[in-house]
């Protein structure tokens, strides 16, 4: 697991994208439409709302992300990738696929050994 999570983190550097960054724009391209009011975003991101406006915020600075208004409610701003911010999720998407295809026994490895863990405490 360590493994993969270096991997990850360094492949995430690399692309000058963090890892919550990664995730956001995740939740963005699998939202219904591929764009997201930002106090929905936080919902799924487990974060505050002024949290996902400081993450939207950074994504928009990077060209990753646009803000949308909302047609059906004024007060609401919606979030979706920029073509560069699909281009980027696509590129980390299959290296982390790679990844966890290349690291998949010690991932096994480690689900087996939480299950012996877990069944311990019982």
């Amino acid at each position: 697991m360590r493994r993969f999570l270096a991997f990850s983190e360094a492949t995430l550097a690399d692309a000058k994208v963090t890892s919550q960054q990664y995730q956001a724009m995740l939740v963005i391209k699998t939202s219904v439409a591929r764009q997201i009011a930002v106090r929905d975003l936080a919902e799924q991101m487990l974060i505050q709302h002024h949290g996902a406006v400081q993450l939207v915020d950074r994504l928009s600075a990077a060209g990753l992300v646009e803000r949308i208004p909302s047609a059906e409610d004024k007060r609401s701003v919606l979030v979706a990738l920029t073509s560069a911010g699909d281009h980027v999720l696509e590129m980390l998407a299959t290296i982390h696929l790679q990844g966890m295809l290349t690291h998949e026994p010690l991932l096994a490895e480690s689900l087996s050994q939480l299950r012996r863990l877990a069944s311990l405490d019982k």
